[in-house]
C-alpha cells in the first residue's frame, strides 16, 4: 500500500511538474473519462490548453491545473469520451437535405404526393422541387399500381403540372421524378437506359417516373445547367451541416465524396476559421481530372486541422433498397437481376493505380457481396503490383453483403470495412424478401465477424441517407433490433467498447489521424463529447435517449444543452 501511495505521489507530482507553465483554459471535472488509451484508462476529468489536451487524471490533480481565466465545469457524474467521429457521411448533401423536402417520415406514398403538392403552392411556376428521404419499404401501405415494387408518377404529376421535381430515394440511388421532369430531360418510351442505369418502364414501356443509379444523371444534368450552386447556397448548406453535426456530439466527419469545385469551397471555409466541424474529405472526380488536378488538391490538416484531403471515392454498385447492389446470384424477390455495377471494373483499377501512384488513400463504395469481391480484388491486384507501397489503409465503404469466402480478405489484405449499424437495422425488416434468409444471415452486416477476424471496423451514417445521429446507431450497434421489435441476427452484435472504439479511435485511423484524434490522451486535440448517460454501461432502451451535453472541438465548447 506504501508503495502504491508513493507511486500515485510521483505521478502527481510529474503531472503537476509538466504542466506547471502551462495552466489550463478549460477543465471538466467530476466526470466518468474514458480515454481509450493504450491502457483503457478510465479517470474522472480531464484539462485542456489551447486546442490540445493537456492532462488527464483524477478531479484533484486536474482542477489545480486550470489557470486564472479557465472555464470549470463540474460535468456531474456525466459521460466523458473523445469527441465522436462521423465515419462515412455526405456533408453538403446533408446541409441541402435539410434545407429541402424531407420525404423519410412519410408513411404512404400519399403523404410524399401531399408534400409535394403543398410545395407546388408555395413555388413559382417552372420551379424545381427538390426533395429526399422517401423509402418504398417503409411505408405502411403501398399503392397501386406498383411497378417493380414503386409506384407510377400519374398522382405526384397531377399535383405538379408545372413545376419539374426531384425525388430522391433514401439511399440515395434512385429518384422519383414527375411528367415535367422527364419532358425538359427528354425521357421517352424511346429513351435508352444509360450504361450502369436503368429507367423503369411500364408493361408497354413507358416511364414511371423511377430512374435508378446512373439513370438519375438524365434529370440532375438539366436541374444542373440552370441551377449551379452558388458559395451562398453552400454556405446554408455547410451551416446546416455543420449545427446538425455539433448538436449529435459529432467533433469531425468523414465525408465520402466531394467535387474540387465544393473542395475549393470548403477549404476557404477552413482558411477563413469557418469550418467547426473537422472534415476528412475523399474526391469524388473522373479519372481525367483526377490525373490533372489530384496532386493540387491534396492537404492534410489544412486550416488548423480542420480540412483533410487525402483519399478519393468511387462506387461499385448500388444499394440494396433499390436492387442495384452488385450480387453473386440474383435477388430471391428479383430473379432476373443481380443488380449493378456502376463502375467499368477497368476504370476502377485506373483509379486504384492514379491513388497509389499519387499517395492516395482509395475509397469504394461495395453493398453487394460481388462488388465487394470485385473491389477486393482490384486492390489486391494493386498491391501485388506495388509491394514497396504500405500503410495504404484502402477502404471498402458500407461492406453490406461478404460472402464467407471473402471474410477474411480484409483482415489479410489490410482493408478497412467502413460500416454503419443503422443501416442494418433500418434495412433489415425487408433485407430477406430482397436476397433470402440464408444470406441474409450468412453475409449480412458481419460487424462482429470482421472485428474477430482482425479487421477494422469503422462506423458512421451514411448522412442524408440516415439521420447523422450517433445514439441511434450505437443502439443498433450494440443490439441489432428493428423498429418491428424483432432482432437481425443478433450474433452480429458489437459490444459497448468496440462500438465507440469504431466511432473514435478506429475512425481516427481510417483518416491517418490517430496521432491527433480518436483518443484522450496529453498532447492530441482537445475534441471531447459529453453524455449524458454511460453508453456503456446503461440499459440499452436509454441510448436512443441520450443527450449531448456538451461538444468540444479544439478546447472550444461548440455546443452545449446545459443551461
Amino acid at each position: 500500500m506504501k508503495r502504491l501511495l508513493l507511486f500515485t505521489g510521483l505521478i502527481i507530482m510529474l503531472i503537476l511538474a509538466s504542466c506547471q507553465n502551462k495552466p489550463a483554459d478549460l477543465v471538466l471535472y467530476n466526470g466518468k473519462v474514458v480515454t481509450l488509451d493504450s491502457s483503457n484508462t478510465v479517470t474522472q476529468a480531464v484539462a485542456v490548453q489551447g486546442d490540445r489536451i493537456l492532462a488527464v487524471g483524477p478531479n484533484e490533480i486536474i482542477k489545480r491545473m486550470a489557470g486564472p481565466k479557465a472555464k470549470v465545469i463540474d460535468v456531474h457524474g456525466a459521460l466523458v469520451i473523445p469527441g465522436l467521429i462521423e465515419g462515412h457521411a455526405h456533408f453538403l448533401s446533408l446541409g441541402y437535405a435539410l434545407l429541402n423536402l424531407d420525404l423519410s417520415k412519410a408513411h404512404t406514398w400519399q403523404d410524399i404526393v401531399d408534400s409535394v403538392a403543398h410545395r407546388v403552392k408555395e413555388a413559382q411556376p417552372g420551379e424545381w422541387i427538390i426533395g429526399r428521404g422517401w423509402h418504398q419499404e417503409k411505408w405502411d401501405k403501398l399503392p397501386k399500381p406498383l411497378v417493380e415494387g414503386y409506384p407510377v408518377h400519374t398522382k405526384l404529376s397531377a399535383v405538379s403540372p408545372d413545376n419539374p421535381v426531384i425525388l430522391t430515394h433514401a439511399s440515395g440511388h434512385a429518384v422519383f421524378v414527375n411528367q415535367k421532369a422527364m419532358e425538359l430531360a427528354g425521357i421517352t418510351a424511346k429513351t435508352s437506359d444509360p450504361k450502369g442505369g436503368r429507367i423503369v418502364r411500364d408493361r408497354h414501356g413507358n416511364p414511371t417516373g423511377v430512374l435508378l443509379e446512373n439513370a438519375e444523371d438524365l434529370v440532375w444534368k438539366v436541374y444542373n445547367r440552370t441551377h449551379k450552386n452558388s458559395d451562398a447556397q453552400r454556405w446554408k448548406a455547410a451551416q446546416k451541416a455543420m449545427a446538425e453535426c455539433l448538436r449529435n456530439g459529432i467533433t469531425s466527419f468523414h465525408d465520402a465524396g466531394e467535387t474540387f469545385e465544393n473542395i475549393d469551397f470548403l477549404k476557404q471555409l477552413a482558411q477563413n476559421g469557418k469550418l467547426k466541424v473537422r472534415l476528412y474529405v475523399m474526391i469524388l472526380e473522373p479519372n481525367g481530372r483526377l490525373k490533372e488536378k489530384m496532386d493540387q488538391y491534396k492537404m492534410i490538416g489544412y486550416g488548423n486541422n480542420f480540412l483533410t484531403v487525402r483519399a478519393i471515392k468511387r462506387y461499385m454498385d448500388g444499394a440494396l433498397g433499390s436492387r442495384g447492389a452488385w450480387m453473386l446470384k440474383p435477388y430471391s424477390d428479383m430473379p432476373n437481376s443481380v443488380g449493378m455495377n456502376v463502375t467499368p471494373l477497368d476504370s476502377l483499377m485506373q483509379t486504384a493505380e492514379l491513388a497509389i501512384g499519387h499517395g492516395f488513400q482509395l475509397c469504394t463504395h461495395a453493398i453487394g457481396d460481388r462488388a465487394n469481391r470485385e473491389v477486393l480484388n482490384i486492390y489486391e491486384k494493386v498491391f501485388k503490383e506495388h509491394p514497396d507501397k504500405k500503410n495504404l489503409r484502402w477502404r471498402i465503404e458500407h461492406a453490406q453483403l461478404i460472402h464467407p469466402a471473402d471474410l477474411h480478405r480484409f483482415a489479410r489484405l489490410g482493408v478497412i470495412a467502413s460500416m454503419q449499424g443503422i443501416h442494418c437495422t433500418s434495412d433489415g425488416p425487408w433485407v430477406p424478401a430482397r436476397i433470402g434468409d440464408k444470406r441474409a444471415k450468412e453475409e449480412g452486416y458481419l460487424w462482429q465477424s470482421l472485428w474477430l477476424s482482425g479487421a477494422v471496423v469503422t462506423m458512421g451514417t451514411d448522412a442524408p441517407v440516415e439521420a447523422v445521429d450517433p445514439m441511434a446507431n450505437f443502439y443498433a450497434l450494440i443490439t441489432r433490433r428493428m423498429k418491428n421489435g424483432q432482432y437481425f441476427y443478433p450474433e452480429q452484435c458489437l459490444t459497448p467498447d468496440q462500438a465507440l472504439q469504431a466511432y473514435t479511435k478506429n475512425n481516427a485511423y481510417a483518416a491517418f489521424e490517430e496521432k491527433i484524434k480518436g483518443t484522450l490522451e496529453p498532447g492530441k486535440l482537445a475534441d471531447i463529447t459529453v453524455l449524458d448517460h454511460d453508453i456503456l454501461t446503461v440499459i440499452p432502451d436509454k441510448i436512443p435517449k441520450t443527450k449531448v451535453l456538451y461538444t468540444i472541438v479544439g478546447g472550444k465548447i461548440m455546443y452545449s444543452s446545459v443551461k
